[in-house]
């Protein structure tokens, strides 16, 4: 679809890639057993049996170890661990021989050290009747995940009050990522639906912390912070900011946002709240609610076109009035050319007190001008122009 010509923020980029997918779908089988005498979960890609590819994590620690290696007749060998960097380090394998059940054969260190490794296809428990809803789905969608998260406890941390609301702190000890659930002011079912939200995005983002240090081994960054930006009886509004370094050229970084619906606890897209087009406001199909579905290929082609052609140069008609001096077009090639039309095609967006901030987008090598914080819509402005969701706003 023509979402993919959309440009991607990199968090989004990172989070598309570390994210979980239906191991019916890319052949991936998941185990429990052990090694020597410690519990493991281990995944598994047989598909193409000359490229054996998986990684798996001790139920003490949580960390994934990466598993590459082919299946000739019915021994699969493996070898646990890269030496992308350039590192010419001997490796452990593992040497293993398929069953009724699912796996079994030899881990051996490179000094020859041999322990026993038993495996068999893995049966997750239920999900808890308090489940998340996020959690409770990867049992099927994504087991290998579950049963690592299973493991994983949160801590809670600070109490604060913002704009009237109470919060409440949580960090997840070992990805030291945080996230705030709210304790008050708002209805128990619509606050229910926010932290549910909330929390789950937490657990997602510590699946892609987990991801992030398999991909870049040794030089692994994931670092996150979350500010709350904006709430009122109808919207909850965040901002996450992630740097990191997951296995690419160059380490990165950049904002993902959270805007919710309080009655629905569905994500906002910004067409639910601003609307500069003709007719009704386009679907989107990034809700987390079930019954959702993807748009069409033709819904798909009007959203790209109407943010290209209509909301862009409609926004930066706005900024310049707003903001001349800032927009100004730059004197040279360094410098943000804020005008740029290029730069607005992905906008990272969130509520504030004043109004909705739109921050631009950058290619790396002037990422500084990421952020510019005085990017901000009046509500002034907004409510002239009301997207598909009915919100009071200040």
């Amino acid at each position: 679809m023509l979402k993919g010509l959309l440009r991607l923020a990199p968090v989004a980029a990172l989070l598309f890639m570390l994210s979980p997918t239906a191991h019916a779908e890319d052949g991936r089988r998941v185990f429990t057993g052990t090694l020597g005498n410690m519990p493991i979960v281990l995944e598994l890609n047989t598909n193409q049996p000359d490229e054996v590819t998986g990684r798996y994590f001790y139920e003490k620690y949580h960390r994934d170890l990466a598993l590459s290696g082919s299946l000739q007749e019915e021994t699969l060998t493996l070898t646990e661990g890269n030496n992308r960097y350039g590192d010419d380090n001997p490796l452990p394998n593992l040497k293993l021989q398929e069953t009724a059940s699912g796996w079994q054969g030899e881990w051996k260190s490179p000094k020859g050290k041999v322990l026993q490794v038993q495996l068999t296809e893995a049966n997750p428990p239920a999900p808890a009747a308090d489940a998340l809803p996020f959690i409770a789905a990867l049992s099927k969608s994504d087991p290998y995940e579950y049963l690592r998260l299973q493991g994983l406890k949160l801590k809670p941390g600070k109490k604060e009050s913002f704009m009237g609301y109470d919060l409440q702190w949580w960090t997840q000890p070992e990805s030291s990522l945080s996230m705030f659930s709210v304790e008050s002011g708002y209805p128990k079912a619509d606050q229910q639906r926010i932290n549910q939200q909330l929390l789950g995005r937490l657990w997602s983002e510590v699946i892609s912390y987990h991801g992030c240090l398999l991909h870049g081994a040794k030089y692994a960054e994931f670092v996150q912070g979350v500010g709350p930006k904006f709430l009122s009886p109808d919207v909850v509004s965040l901002n996450i900011s992630t740097s990191y370094s997951c296995g690419g050229a160059h380490p990165d970084f950049g904002n993902s946002p959270i805007n919710l619906d309080v009655r629905t606890g569905h994500n906002l897209s910004l067409e639910d709240v601003l609307w500069i087009g003709k007719g009704k406001p386009l679907l989107h199909a990034d809700r987390d609610g079930a019954g959702d579905t993807a748009l069409t290929e033709e819904e798909d082609k009007a959203r790209f076109t109407y943010q290209r052609e209509v909301f862009v140069p409609w926004l930066i008609k706005r900024f310049t009035a707003l903001y001349p001096d800032e927009m100004q077009t730059p004197v040279d090639e360094d410098s943000c050319d804020y005008t740029d039309e290029s730069v607005w095609g992905y906008s990272n967006w969130y509520f504030t007190d004043k109004g909705l901030y739109l921050g631009p987008y950058f290619a790396r090598v002037q990422r500084n001008c990421d952020d510019p914080g005085w990017s901000v819509l009046p509500y002034a402005v907004v409510k002239q122009h009301p997207g598909g969701v009915a919100l009071q706003l200040p």
